[in-house]
């Protein structure tokens, strides 16, 4: 698959190109103009605790679609997709442990049929939006994947999952703050404005080379590091809480959705 110019093509050429194992890399900057999404697929007995979480975290956790049990496709985001086989690279969790890193789950999914699928907005799909303002997105320059920090800000528990929230970061030129402020608060169904700007101690970040998720970027004289909620939450929580078995998305490796990001804005 040609990635030159990941940003013109289609959501199901894309997703194709994935399923045929031709691209297995993070997907900042695809398919502009077009929402992605994070991926958690649980047993069903975990669900309702699951649901019940995302609605008490929507900054962190803004749920888009919810899959029936067994079923592959998020019908409503991405008619004919396959869930288990369209995200580059995925997480599986056992007992909270990282036990296998895939390109294809679909063993998984054949081998049990009680797998619900959640689809969690995700900040990639705000980044066209940013630089449609003339904002600048450093990790699409430096073509690397966005830096993502744990922090020390608690999500509120629902059932059998808690942990704290996970921020990705974007630095923004200072006098650029306050319109990336307006451009991602009118999107809350993709985690909506920054959660925190300038201090990362603040919330729990001692190290802005070290990310705990994602690569490290530049940032340049003048600019603020901004940062937003991010999708990978829930792969924090999963690990705190430990649910018997989950499947997840790679952090920054999303799934791609024929959604415009305009469809999701207020």
């Amino acid at each position: 698959m040609t990635v030159s110019t990941p940003g013109a093509l289609s959501p199901a050429a894309a997703r194709a190109a994935i399923r045929r194992g031709e691209y297995t890399g993070p997907t900042t900057g695809f398919c502009a103009g077009y929402a992605q999404g994070n991926l958690v697929v649980l047993p069903k007995t975990f669900a309702w605790d699951f649901l019940l979480f995302c609605q008490r975290n929507p900054k962190a956790c803004p749920l888009l679609e919810v899959a029936d049990a067994g079923e592959r496709t998020f019908a409503q985001f991405a008619p004919g997709s396959d869930i288990a086989t369209d995200i580059p690279r995925y997480r599986v969790y056992d007992h909270g442990e990282l036990v296998a890193e895939p390109t294809d789950v679909s063993d998984y999914f054949n081998a049990r049929q009680d797998l619900v699928s959640f689809l969690i907005g995700c900040s990639f799909s705000f980044e066209s939006a940013l630089l449609e303002a003339g904002i600048p997105v450093r990790q699409i320059e430096e073509g690397v994947n966005v830096p993502m920090y744990n922090t020390n800000i608690p999500c509120r528990t629902a059932g059998v999952f808690h942990g704290n929230m996970v921020v990705s970061m974007r630095p923004i030129p200072h006098r650029l703050v306050p319109a990336a402020v307006a451009v991602t608060a009118g999107m809350p169904r993709v985690h909506g404005m920054p959660i925190q700007i300038g201090f990362p101690e603040t919330i729990g970040i001692t190290d802005l080379v070290r990310p705990d998720y994602g690569d490290a970027v530049t940032i340049r004289e003048g600019e603020v590091p901004v940062f937003w909620p991010c999708g990978v939450t829930p792969q924090a929580v999963v690990m705190a809480s430990k649910p018997s078995f989950c499947i997840t998305h790679a952090p920054g490796h999303m799934f791609l959705t024929d959604v415009t990001n305009a469809a999701l804005k207020l």
